[in-house]
């Protein structure tokens, strides 16, 4: 059963709330399609934490970052309801940003205990030591910037942190040196590529294993069905042209922007 219909929500920090408290702050919990990745359209259970330290203007999970909503779950409590969903053999620990919480790497050292593969979405600005199956890294672009002409709250409070902290070159290194990895990143146009270009040079030239341009994925930009018709077939265009792995966004397209899908 979703977190959001068996328990009450709490909004508030979860940056803060996690430093003293047991267990993660779920905003999601949910069995669903793999709709983003080299795995897209594998079963999984999706455990959603909330909190992010970057605030990117076209989120799909508002409810994680700019408004952060959950509900505080312990370990177990976690554990039961993904293993309530028994078909599922893959769980995506996502967000928000779930490194941000010391619970992460418990539940993944719990989930790891049980057998499952697990995928870690992250921005790539924050790396843990825990057992992750497969690192899916999506660096945040400038176009991600919330300007005061994107923000979504229109004050533009946060554009200088964002653009202060959405590129770690160490901790991406960190995290592409140590896990199976995809970087994956979510392109407007082509005027994305110039950056994603150098940074994957900045990023190659202070790793010490290979990126190869099948580890790179390029997504289009877009939460909803009638914006992903407007950047999905120029993102494409854009991965043949560069040799990257192009994904879909397959649960806009099957359920357009339904929560916990």
């Amino acid at each position: 059963m979703p977190v959001s219909d068996s328990v009450d929500r709490e909004t508030g920090d979860a940056d803060q709330e996690s430093a003293s408290a047991d267990g993660l702050p779920i905003n999601e919990l949910f069995y669903s399609l793999q709709g983003e990745g080299t795995l897209a359209g594998v079963p999984s259970v999706f455990v959603r934490t909330s909190g992010c330290n970057l605030r990117c203007w076209f989120c799909d999970s508002y409810h994680t970052s700019w408004e952060p909503t959950h509900a505080w779950m312990d370990l177990e409590e976690i554990v039961a309801e993904v293993e309530s969903h028994e078909r599922a053999d893959h769980v995506v620990l996502t967000g928000g940003e779930p490194m941000l919480h010391d619970g992460s790497v418990d539940l993944l050292e719990a989930l790891d205990d049980r057998g499952y593969h697990t995928t870690v979405e992250t921005n790539g600005t924050i790396y843990r030591d825990a057992p992750i199956d497969l690192a899916s890294i999506s660096p945040k672009l400038e176009s991600s910037t919330p300007t005061s002409e994107r923000d979504p709250k229109g004050n533009g409070e946060w554009a200088e942190s964002h653009e202060n902290d959405r590129i770690d070159l160490e901790a991406l290194a960190r995290l592409v040196e140590d896990y199976e990895f995809q970087l994956k990143f979510v392109v407007t146009d082509a005027d994305d590529m110039p950056e994603i270009l150098e940074l994957l040079d900045d990023l190659r030239d202070v790793s010490s294993v290979p990126i190869r341009d099948d580890d790179v994925l390029l997504m289009p930009e877009g939460a909803t069905r009638d914006r992903l018709a407007e950047t999905r077939s120029r993102v494409a265009d854009l991965a043949m042209e560069h040799g990257f792995r192009y994904t879909p966004r397959l649960h806009v397209d099957l359920w357009n922007d339904a929560p916990e899908t």
